[in-house]
């Protein structure tokens, strides 16, 4: 398998592509940049060797320990971390339901604090509901899309390159598809 600095030094070069790629089907700056900023951070940070401590992991600083779980319940290289398909929305939904589940403890306590009560299941989805209409006001209606895009395409290419390195090695792709 290609080394850290090979996978990273991958994903720089890739950025520009993904983004006159974008260009090229949109015609729009913004969507580019978007899925050139979601490609950067989906593969030097967001990849599919956050279930083992590596450069992708570390990165995350004191904010590691929110991978532990994913680290502890999937296997390297298994097609739930590195698959193509499942490989990034397994990430992205678990992250999504680490962040759900933060602000739900910080909007517990900031209600704690100033005596407010505890907020119900409704009042959480409708804080939810108002930060997505947000960010489709502010950063565009498809946002979400072409940072999912993003992110799975930075993580395909670290898998893509362990596939060639295993190609190279031992000539079978197979258990990564």
């Amino acid at each position: 398998m290609p080394s850290g600095p090979t996978h990273d030094a991958i994903t720089f070069l890739l950025t520009v592509p993904a983004c006159v790629a974008t260009f090229a089907a949109t015609r729009d700056v913004w969507s580019s940049a978007t899925v050139g900023a979601a490609f950067l951070f989906g593969g030097l940070m967001f990849g599919p060797d956050l279930d083992t401590v590596s450069r992708q992991y570390s990165r995350w600083f004191f904010l590691r320990f929110l991978w532990f779980p994913y680290r502890s319940f999937f296997n390297h290289r298994s097609r739930f971390s590195h698959g193509l398909i499942l490989g990034a929305l397994i990430r992205v939904v678990y992250f999504m339901g680490v962040l759900t589940l933060a602000a739900y403890l910080l909007a517990l306590a900031w209600m704690g604090m100033s005596d407010d009560g505890v907020p119900d299941v409704q009042d959480f989805a409708n804080a939810w509901r108002l930060v997505g209409d947000s960010v489709r006001t502010y950063l565009g209606a498809g946002f979400f899309v072409l940072s999912f895009i993003g992110l799975w395409l930075g993580a395909a290419s670290h898998t893509f390159t362990d596939m060639a390195g295993s190609f190279v090695k031992t000539g079978r792709i197979a258990k990564f598809l």
